[in-house]
């Protein structure tokens, strides 16, 4: 009986502890793209947007007031290298 209760303690402690910034997301995660639309938010935080697969589809969130750039994705690994075919 103390097993149980000593295992339940433990378990709602390990749900209530903070996890670390970057593990913490609220909804699925978004598709990942070659640009970002990097503003500043309050209290001089940074938000990168990089779901943005041209720079042209970047330029009117930030000219929508955002105040900020359009940068290339650090985290983007590029297109996949094609594939040579071999005639036969």
């Amino acid at each position: 009986m103390r097993f149980r209760w000593l295992a339940v303690l433990v378990l709602t402690a390990a749900a209530w502890t903070p996890a670390p910034a970057g593990a913490q997301f609220f909804g699925p995660p978004r598709a990942q793209g070659p640009w970002c639309a990097v503003y500043t938010e309050g209290m001089g935080g940074t938000r990168w947007d990089c779901t943005y697969p041209t720079l042209e589809s970047c330029v009117p969130t930030i000219l929508a007031g955002t105040r900020g750039f359009c940068n290339p994705n650090p985290r983007w690994p590029g297109p996949e290298p094609r594939r040579h075919r071999r005639k036969h």
